[in-house]
C-alpha cells in the first residue's frame, strides 16, 4: 500500500489542546470490525462493550518529566534538554537545544540548583550523551522537569498536565509520550470492570520520541520502524493465554499494547510468551491481529504508523470512512482528544 492511502484532511481546530474536564467525559466512536458499521457514544459507555471473562490489556508506563532547562557554565547561554532514555554506561541519551553550541565537555547547570550535566558525546542521529552529577536522575526530573507535551499541542505545559498526561495506573517510569488511549480511564471505572468479572492484564512499553516521527517513504513496506523498550511478565502472559483458552476476548487499550502482544506471540503454540527488550515491530495491512479481539485507541495523525496499525483491526476503507465521520462530526483528535473502539 501507499502511505498516501492513509491520508485524511484534519482541520487544525479539531486537534485537542486541553483534556476533557473529566477523564471519562470524552466521546467514543465504536466501529464494528466485521460490518464496518459505526456509531458515536460517550466513553462512559465503554464498560457496556465488555463481558465477564474478557481481559483488558493496559500499558503501565509512566511519562518522564523529561524536559529540563539550564545554562552553559562557560557562557551562561540557555539550554533546553529533552531526556530520552538512560544507557548502560550511566549516561542519558537526550536532545539538546541549541545543540551546535554544546561540544563534548560542555557543562550545563540546571535551573533552581537542581544539578548539572556534562556532554560526553554527540551521536550520529543528532542526539547527545550526557552525564549527570546526581545519582537519581528520575527523582531530579520529578523535582525539576516539565512534562513533554506532544508537538501538536501548541501551548506551554500547565501544572495539571503532570496529572492529566498520565494514566491513573502509570507506575513504571520511562516514556516520553503517554499511551493516550489509557488517559480516559478512571480508577472507579477500572474497579467496576473488575467487579463485573473483567480481568486486567498489565505490560510496559515505554513510548519513545520516535512515535512522532513522520513516515517519509512512499510505500508503507519501506518504512523503518523505531525501537521501543518493553516488558511483559509471565503472570500477565498466562492471564491472557488462559482468557483466550476459556473463550474470553482480549481488548487492548492503545496501540502500544498491541505491539507488545504481537511481538510476544508464538505462532507455533498460538500463545503469547513473556519477554523484555526492544521491539521495532511494524504492524500494517494486510496483517491482522493474532491476539487481540478489540482495540481502544485515540484518533491518530494522517499517514502515521499508528493509523496503519489501527487498519490491521478492520478493513482500511471502513477505518478511513469512520475517520471521515469523526472529522465531519467535529470530534476531538490526538492525545487529549476523543477515542475509537474497534470491536
Amino acid at each position: 500500500m501507499k502511505v498516501s492511502d492513509f491520508y485524511y484532511d484534519l482541520p487544525e481546530e479539531l486537534i485537542a489542546q486541553h483534556p476533557a474536564s473529566h477523564r471519562s467525559d470524552s466521546e467514543m466512536l465504536v466501529l464494528e470490525r466485521r460490518s464496518g458499521a459505526f456509531s458515536r457514544h460517550g466513553f462512559i459507555e465503554f464498560p457496556q462493550y465488555l463481558r465477564s471473562g474478557d481481559c483488558l490489556v493496559i500499558n503501565d508506563t509512566r511519562v518522564l518529566c523529561a524536559r529540563l532547562w539550564g545554562h552553559r557554565a562557560q557562557t551562561g547561554g540557555r539550554v533546553q534538554a529533552f531526556l530520552l532514555a538512560p544507557t548502560a554506561d550511566g549516561t542519558w541519551t537526550c536532545l539538546l537545544r541549541p545543540g551546535r553550541r554544546l561540544p563534548p565537555g560542555a557543562r550545563v547547570e540546571l535551573e533552581a540548583a537542581a544539578g548539572s550535566f556534562v556532554v560526553t558525546r554527540k551521536n550520529q542521529d543528532g542526539t547527545f550523551q550526557v552525564r549527570f552529577d546526581v545519582e537519581d536522575v528520575f527523582a531530579l526530573m520529578e523535582r525539576a522537569g516539565q512534562i513533554p507535551l506532544p508537538p501538536y499541542i501548541d501551548r506551554e505545559p500547565l501544572p495539571e498536565d503532570r496529572e492529566r498526561y498520565q494514566t491513573v495506573y502509570a507506575s513504571t517510569p520511562g516514556a516520553v509520550a503517554a499511551p493516550t488511549a489509557g488517559l480516559h480511564f478512571t480508577s472507579e471505572m477500572l474497579a467496576g470492570l473488575e467487579a463485573r468479572g473483567v480481568k486486567i492484564a498489565r505490560l510496559t512499553l515505554h513510548v519513545g520520541a520516535g512515535t512522532f516521527k513522520p513516515v517519509s517513504v512512499e510505500r508503507v513496506e519501506d518504512h523503518l520502524m523505531h525501537a521501543e523498550n518493553y516488558c511483559f511478565s509471565a503472570a500477565n502472559a498466562e492471564l491472557i493465554n488462559s482468557t483466550r483458552q476459556e473463550g474470553g476476548r482480549i481488548i487492548c487499550v492503545g496501540t502500544t499494547t498491541v505491539r507488545v502482544l504481537e511481538t510476544c506471540f508464538d505462532p507455533a503454540s498460538g500463545m503469547v510468551k513473556p519477554g523484555s527488550g526492544q521491539t521495532s515491530i511494524f504492524l500494517h495491512p494486510p496483517h491482522r491481529s493474532r491476539v487481540a479481539d478489540g482495540l481502544l485507541t485515540n484518533f491518530h495523525l494522517p499517514q502515521s504508523t499508528l493509523l496503519m496499525l489501527v487498519c490491521t483491526f478492520a478493513d482500511h476503507a471502513h477505518v478511513m470512512k469512520a475517520y471521515d465521520f469523526a472529522v465531519r462530526s467535529r470530534m476531538r483528535f490526538y492525545s487529549y482528544g476523543d477515542c475509537m473502539l474497534l470491536i
